[in-house]
């Protein structure tokens, strides 16, 4: 199979790179200036379609890849200059064709945008969709895989110069705040007209020219004119069955309605096929209404979770994947000054799961526990729901007023049996009804061309309230541990549960006042507060045989084994910054001076942690050409933990994880620096994106962690490091188009090195990760399409004496036909060889296909023949390290399933 693809591969791309000429010259004005961006078009006129397009670069030059003995339509622009159209024979070999442009005031600039498959504007690249298309696409994922310097990633998310996209607009509205993922996946590619990627994105006009926006990326769907003031969309159903000859089923409708003045999305799945239309994860990614600049304080205080037990997993790490999903959107404009808009979903998942880990822990001394080796099943039933309401009143363009309300809830219940090598087995249950409620208010003020003010304000509440329980069947492999815990051993098993509840009340508030100094500087102060109030409730108890409760006292942590802990945090703050543009420089130094005051109380004690604290921040932008600049930016943080860390009386994280907390903790100290690269260059068809980072934690929140000799039950206990934790971590991308062809190179480096306390002794552990995935890919218009990927990950571990290293191999090959027009044929491929060097740990691969119908483009009925996993592979690997060991994770998956769907378009 791994043959097959790659001989496709090569016989593609040898015929194509035989079959084409180069075309160049030098576009230049009435006077001889060289004109930097101009639009180059080269139209086949037999075809009457666009055969290759480019920009100028800073010496006026172009170049074009063309079909030998070809006549061509040339076409050449540029904003201010009248248009110029030649034509033009390619031969045998290449050739060169220089162009004076006249000028003409009266060009219209929309009318360059709309013609060309990709035109930079400052800091929004828009591409025209149709130029990347050849039939094949169906969702808008389908159309980003396609576009230079954009990626998808396997869950659906959108990346751009190695950042996640934040916001996906249709028409400049608002789709599914929170996720990328539900576009990508859903948004029909029939009725994409062009695609703006808004980098250095700013929700608020007034505010784009003296705020730093640097890792705020946006997109934005134009959508065609025919799909405007209709509804679109599909709905596809179907059924099938799988390889252990069970029924299944699929209920898919997504539509969409969108006019200047309202827009109305639904979709829905129904489905027990596997296909996640929404996990947990992607319901944790809809993080709120927090708009920057308000979470830019220079404070960072860890709000974290209760939930961590719970399952996030898709059918790639699942044995069973039952969805139920429906979501509606909406935006609505009553008026010109006045937007409203919104979400509400809901989300069933039914999920079971299967795992082997094979775990070594970290040394070999008489108390290091035994290695362990444990199987374990689980089924999980989340029921996820979130609401979203939007208003965004515009007066006048020197005032405007957005307010944000986000609600979040969720009722969960995971039962699992595991069976352990050293404890034998456990049965866990684990239940949650959480919800949060989220607000922001921001609003902007401009009073004149040298005075900007605005008002930011955030609040969260959120309440958690997790339940565990767990049965230890054998009370001889547990004796250690519910001695320590305090646990009647005269039961036929322990049976140990926990009620733990965690309510979180915050407020950010700011005031920023910019004043323009001049055209090249402007000086940005700031206030602002963060006021936080958690409450943390917890008791563990034992059910004894009889059925009564019973309440332990532990021979550890001083007999504390519940807990009622009050923590207030405030910081106020001030801050002040000057931006200057010197030439291709722009210069942002600044600071802010903050007055820190965290106080938590519990078991009768208060401790009071009180300080002041100035950190500076620097910003340099390097804008080399109109798309490629380089970006260096130093930060100092300070960061706080919440109250989860901090309550002192035990907690049962898992049935072999104890956690006690420290009343004392303090804030750690975070110096940052980064350098970034980034070059768009559509002369020669090459992207490049680059950065490397830097930091250093002095004072991090590590965990001493005791095991009791021969056991696997850790008792973890946090404090303040006084060694400082260092990592350095780099990113590249680049991708060069030559012809039909993007050759491409992603590579990811992590080092990092931290250290801990294993029984009172300090340990050092670095951990050094490398990956590097080379890949080409296709875009012909009528010719079958590839994508080949070879993904190379080194993981190299020291933790502590015990050394670690894997070698990861993962080609993946993708492949699309679009044939005589109506059918169309996708087949993608997967290979991973996981190796420690001497030995292979695991092999295993997965295959796809699937054979699409349709009579014609705008036919109303379109019938698809999927398979997933035809190989029927069992499981799939990974290998993974904690603080005290290396695992080995067997994760078993869903079977082959064969299934036949009807799709009707809209």
């Amino acid at each position: 199979m791994k043959k097959i693809y790659l001989l496709v591969v090569v016989l593609c791309t040898a015929s194509l790179l035989n079959a084409q000429v180069t075309l160049t010259g030098i576009v230049k004005d009435s006077i001889g200036n060289s004109l930097e961006m101009a639009n180059v078009v080269a139209v086949n006129k037999a075809t009457k379609k666009m055969a290759s397009f480019g920009f100028t670069d800073q010496q006026g030059r172009y170049k074009l890849e063309l079909s030998k003995n070809t006549v061509y339509s040339l076409k050449v622009s540029f904003v201010g200059m009248k248009p110029k159209s030649l034509s033009v024979t390619t031969k045998e070999s290449d050739f060169s064709q220089d162009i004076t442009l006249q000028n003409d005031n009266t060009l219209d600039e929309v009318t360059i945008v709309s013609k060309m498959p990709v035109t930079v504007k400052g800091d929004t690249i828009i591409y025209n969709a149709d130029s990347f298309k050849n039939g094949s696409e169906r969702k808008l994922e389908d159309v980003l895989k396609k576009l230079p310097g954009v990626e998808v990633t396997e869950d659906g998310e959108i990346e751009i110069d190695g950042k996640k996209v934040e916001k996906v607009m249709v028409e400049g509205k608002d789709f599914f705040d929170g996720d990328s993922k539900i576009a990508t996946k859903n948004i029909p590619s029939n009725a994409v007209d062009k695609i703006q990627v808004l980098r250095n994105y700013n929700d608020v006009g007034q505010l784009s020219g003296v705020t730093n926006n640097q890792d705020r990326i946006a997109i934005n769907i134009k959508l065609k004119e025919g799909k405007k003031n209709f509804w679109f969309g599909d709905i596809r159903f179907g059924g099938g069955n799988s390889s252990v000859g069970d029924a299944r089923y699929i209920l898919q409708p997504k539509l969409f309605y969108y006019n200047p003045k309202y827009s109305i999305n639904f979709i829905g799945d129904l489905n027990n096929l596997g296909e996640s239309a929404f996990t947990r994860r992607d319901f944790n990614n809809f993080t709120g209404v927090g708009r920057p600049p308000i979470n830019n304080s220079g404070t960072e205080i860890n709000i974290g979770t209760n939930l961590n037990g719970f399952l996030n997993v898709n059918r790639n790490n699942s044995t069973e994947f039952i969805s139920k999903f429906g979501a509606a959107n909406f935006s609505y404009s009553p008026s010109k000054k006045l937007d409203l808009s919104g979400f509400v979903l809901f989300s069933n998942n039914i999920v079971s799961t299967r795992n082997n880990n094979s775990i070594e822990y970290i040394s070999d001394d008489t108390d290091t526990p035994l290695d362990e080796f444990t199987e374990s099943k689980a089924r999980q039933n989340s029921n996820l729901g979130a609401a979203k309401f939007s208003v965004a009143y515009r007066p006048n363009t020197n005032n405007q007023l957005d307010y944000d309300l986000v609600a979040k809830l969720s009722d969960e219940v995971q039962n699992q049996s595991l069976n352990s090598s050293v404890i034998g087995q456990i049965e866990q249950e684990e239940g949650a009804t959480p919800y949060s409620i989220n607000q922001s208010m921001n609003y902007y003020y401009t009073l004149n061309d040298t005075n900007i003010f605005a008002v930011s304000a955030e609040s969260l509440f959120q309440n958690e309230d997790p339940f565990y329980n767990a049965f230890i069947e054998d009370n001889d492999t547990y004796a250690s541990t519910g001695a320590a815990l305090g646990l009647n051993p005269e039961q036929l098993g322990y049976t140990i549960s926990q009620n733990k509840k965690v309510r979180t009340n915050q407020f950010d508030g700011k005031i920023d006042y910019w004043n323009i100094l001049n055209e090249k500087s402007n000086i940005n102060f700031t206030f602002g507060s963060i006021l936080s109030n958690q409450n943390f409730d917890s008791d563990i108890f034992q059910i004894l045989d009889n059925g009564d409760r019973f309440a332990p006292t532990p021979n550890i942590n001083d007999g504390i084994a519940t807990n009622d802990t009050e923590y207030n945090f405030t910081d106020f703050y001030l801050g002040a910054h000057y931006q200057l543009k010197s030439g291709l420089f722009t210069f942002t130094p600044g600071f802010t001076v903050h007055a820190y005051k965290a106080k938590n109380t519990q078991q009768g004690v208060t401790y009071t942690d009180k300080f002041n604290r100035f950190q500076p921040d620097f910003r340099m932008r390097i804008q080399l050409k109109q798309s490629e600049n380089i970006t260096l930016q130093y930060n100092m943080l300070t960061q706080f933990t919440d109250v989860n860390q901090l309550a002192r009386g035990l907690v049962l994280n898992n049935y072999n994880s104890i956690f006690a907390g420290n009343q004392e903790l303090e804030s750690a100290v975070i110096n940052r620096i980064r350098l970034s690269y980034f070059n768009f260059n559509m002369f020669n068809y090459t992207n490049i994106f680059a950065n490397i980072t830097y930091s250093n934690v002095v004072d991090r929140i590590r965990n001493r962690i005791f095991f009791e000799p021969g056991n696997v039950v850790g008792v973890r206990n946090p404090f303040n490091s006084n060694f400082a934790d260092e990592t350095v971590s780099g990113f590249f991308n680049i991708s060069k188009t030559i012809r039909k062809l993007r050759f491409s190179l992603r590579s990811f480096l992590n080092y990092s090195k931290y250290n801990q306390f294993l029984r009172n002794e300090s340990v050092v552990n670095k951990v050094f990760t490398q990956s590097y995935t080379p890949g080409i890919n296709s875009n012909f218009r009528k010719a079958p399409n590839f994508s080949v990927k070879y993904g190379y990950s080194i993981n190299t571990s020291n933790l502590g004496d015990t050394a670690n290293k894997t070698y990861t191999n993962a080609p993946t090959v993708d492949f699309d036909a679009y044939i005589w027009e109506k059918l169309t044929f996708k087949t993608d491929y997967s290979y991973t060889f996981i190796t420690n060097g001497s030995e292979t740990l695991n092999e295993f691969d997965l295959w796809n296909a699937s054979f699409l119908y349709r009579n014609k483009d705008d036919s109303k009925f379109e019938y698809e023949v999927k398979i997933t996993n035809i190989l029927d592979a069992k499981s799939r690997n990974q290998v993974s390290n904690s603080e005290v060991a290396f695992t080995l994770n067997q994760t078993f998956i869903q079977p082959r399933f064969v299934s036949f769907r009807v799709v009707y378009n809209l």
